[in-house]
């Protein structure tokens, strides 16, 4: 089915055909408090590609076009090799506030989702640390779940959102969500897709950074 546009962000009504690599349509973000989700960097010999580590840098560049062009005063989002660390990085660059929700400890979660995956040890395990270390201990928000499994990154999406949501209340403003993806679900267990289920849950638009 087709993409549909609204005024207020990309829409998509279930599995279509991906937009032209960086389609979005942002009118409004300017101001917003943003969760942002998506995707981690394929494993090793992933079929089908969602996002290679030779894509990371142009994926990088269109996350800091979008954050520059359109402004949010914040950022929310986790903090695992590929799409998260990409936008914390462009966030800190253009100086937008970070806000970073951890599952679980720093160190497990380093081990588990950011250096398991290509480009850990010389990439994202370094940027992982430089983020960590340089955003205030008070932006940072450590669930304390207890398991490795899908329910303790639906918390940490869950609570990215919320978190959004409330910033954007106590600041009079909106919230927002930015997904970086493929351009559809991997199945029903996909826990880009339900980010993006939940944030329209929420009332919350979400617009799309494409990996492809």
């Amino acid at each position: 089915m087709p993409s549909k546009e609204s005024s207020r962000g990309t829409e998509r009504q279930g599995p279509s055909s991906p937009p032209p690599a960086g389609h979005e349509h942002a009118a409004g973000i300017r101001g917003a408090i943003v969760a942002l989700s998506g995707r981690r960097i394929d494993p090793a010999g992933a079929r089908p590609s969602r996002f290679p580590l030779a894509s990371a840098d142009v994926v990088g560049e269109r996350i800091h076009a979008f954050l520059a062009r359109h402004s949010p005063s914040a950022l929310v989002s986790s903090a695992a090799c590929g799409a998260d660390l990409l936008a914390l990085h462009a966030a800190g660059e253009l100086g937008i506030r970070r806000y970073i929700v951890l599952p679980f400890d720093r160190r497990r979660f380093r081990e588990t989702s950011v250096t398991d995956r290509p480009g850990g040890d010389d990439r994202w395990g370094p940027l992982f640390d430089h983020i960590l270390d340089d955003v205030p201990e008070d932006d940072i928000t450590t669930l304390g779940e207890t398991g490795n499994g899908d329910g303790a990154y639906r918390a940490t999406n869950a609570c990215a959102l919320q978190q959004a949501q409330t910033l954007a209340d106590e600041r009079g403003t909106r919230a927002a969500a930015i997904v970086v993806w493929e351009g559809a679900a991997n199945g029903a267990g996909d826990l880009t897709a339900s980010f993006v289920e939940a944030a329209r849950d929420l009332g919350i638009d979400v617009y799309e950074i494409l990996t492809r």
